[in-house]
């Protein structure tokens, strides 16, 4: 019983971090028909960019992580306005563009900060004791942390005029446009919004994980897997897919073992989309 409430604990963790990192991947593919291959490349930023914020200009955690997501949100802001934008509807093209500055951005890195991961801990230490069951604290800041920051998405995406008119680009841009949304205006700030929550995961995550300047490879993997899962574009799918994927990743690791584990993901994916081709929440494209 201990184990798979711990198990629980940290598949609820992992679920919330993965669906911070598919929010960010889904919008900006649901919104701007992208594929975000940089978008492992923002999540290490963000973990750098709060590393050096804590160690050379000496700021407190938090506020590293604050600055952290507004960084890698300024950068990808400008990334969509300068490059994106004039390409926005060459996938093939806006593909390319995002995997290079992904090679850059971990070039950069590496060349900046070297091979070897830095010392850059959780300023939270201890475990909190629930009577049979200890939970590590850390674990705990971030699952809030993270929650928190999915329910702002929510409430940014379904009750905000910037909401409406960034789901009324989704579902139809020329229409949307034709009634006055200007999609030049409004194309950055979903890819700064974007780019801001995998930068906040970094931020948050790589001092309890790991923190290397390519920590992004298999970050980019999951979101991509658990956006496809979900169904893509949709918001609520890449969710509840980050959750099931977390929920799966630790009650397989705890039970199967770490191979066996990362099988037992795989096969379960392949389950779900053998039955259900287009993902959880997804809708099949039907020609005319």
């Amino acid at each position: 019983m201990t184990s798979f409430v711990t198990a629980t604990l940290i598949g609820v963790s992992l679920g919330a971090q993965y669906a911070l990192l598919a929010l960010g991947f889904t919008l900006i593919f649901g919104i701007l028909g992208v594929v975000n291959f940089a978008h492992g490349g923002f999540y290490v930023l963000g973990g750098y960019a709060a590393y050096w914020f804590v160690s050379a200009a000496g700021l407190p955690y938090p506020l590293a992580v604050v600055l952290a997501t507004l960084v890698t949100g300024i950068l990808g802001y400008l990334f969509e306005l300068l490059l994106i934008e004039r390409l926005v509807d060459d996938h093939l093209a806006t593909l390319m563009l995002t995997l290079g500055l992904y090679l850059m951005l971990s070039t950069g890195i590496l060349i900046t900060f070297g091979p070897e991961s830095p010392l850059f801990e959780f300023p939270l230490n201890g475990t909190l004791r629930a009577g049979p069951f200890y939970f590590p604290i850390a674990n705990l800041v971030v699952l809030a942390v993270c929650l928190l920051a999915i329910l702002g998405v929510y409430a940014l995406i379904f009750r905000t005029d910037l909401g409406r008119a960034l789901r009324a680009l989704a579902d139809d841009r020329q229409v949307a446009a034709a009634q006055g949304l200007r999609p030049r205006l409004l194309f950055p700030l979903a890819f700064a919004l974007a780019c801001g929550l995998a930068g906040m995961t970094g931020a948050l995550v790589t001092p309890i994980l790991s923190l290397a300047p390519h920590v992004g490879d298999p970050v980019l993997a999951t979101s991509f897997l658990i956006v496809i899962l979900g169904g893509l574009g949709s918001i609520g799918g890449a969710t509840v897919a980050a959750f099931l994927v977390g929920l799966v990743e630790a009650y397989s690791s705890v039970y199967l073992g770490g191979s066996k584990g990362a099988l037992a993901l795989f096969v379960l994916v392949l389950i779900i989309l053998v039955v259900r081709p287009s993902g959880l929440f997804g809708r099949i494209a039907r020609e005319a």
